[in-house]
């Protein structure tokens, strides 16, 4: 029997390729690059926040995880863009929340973004400018040291996880908002590889 976990992932893995496609394109090494990078996550996160705190009856994303206000990004992601002098810049508009489902499937793409922080943030570190590696709150934002597995926790027992079509609805909607953002020409950057391949 498949986990909840595994059925969603090859439900979105086409999502889930186009986005990571797209942001790869982002040299975080580069301070045009990384800005550009929380530029992008900043259309998206604070308004998406926002959207799930207001979701199901006004119960917000807690009532499918109990610890959804400890997991929120959006004051760590502001404040990176202050520490890098950066206004923050329009939201893109979140899709309204369906029901739990979607809002579990909907946390399933902002909780394994956390996934590949370090990795992000060491990209960052590598190119050495002072401001850019003084903003990581966002790319280092944990709410605890089990966050992950205890996602996956709910993701597995929750019984709102049994409409997994509901849940695959609610992350390929998030994917689709976050490309938006990243192949906004406000907010792309493309890598000097890239330029030159």
């Amino acid at each position: 029997m498949h986990s909840n976990r595994t059925l969603l992932r090859a439900a979105t893995q086409a999502a889930h390729a186009r986005l990571d496609t797209v942001f790869s394109r982002y040299d975080l090494a580069c301070p045009a690059g990384y800005r550009r990078f929380l530029l992008a996550q900043a259309a998206v996160v604070p308004s998406l926040e926002a959207a799930l705190d207001g979701a199901l009856d006004g119960a917000g994303a807690r009532r499918v995880l109990p610890d959804w206000p400890e997991r929120r990004r959006s004051a760590a992601l502001l404040a990176d863009l202050a520490t890098l002098g950066v206004a923050r810049p329009p939201a893109l508009r979140a899709p309204a929340p369906g029901g739990p489902g979607w809002v579990l499937g909907a946390l399933y793409v902002l909780e394994g973004s956390r996934l590949g922080a370090k990795m992000l943030r060491r990209r960052v570190m590598s190119g050495g400018d002072v401001l850019c590696c003084a903003a990581t709150a966002y790319l280092t934002h944990e709410p605890g040291s089990a966050s992950w597995p205890d996602f996956l926790a709910v993701l597995q027992t929750s019984p709102h996880a049994a409409d997994l079509d509901t849940m695959v609805l609610g992350a390929c909607d998030i994917f689709a908002l976050f490309e938006q953002a990243a192949c906004s020409p406000d907010h792309e950057e493309v890598s000097a590889h890239a330029e030159s391949g």
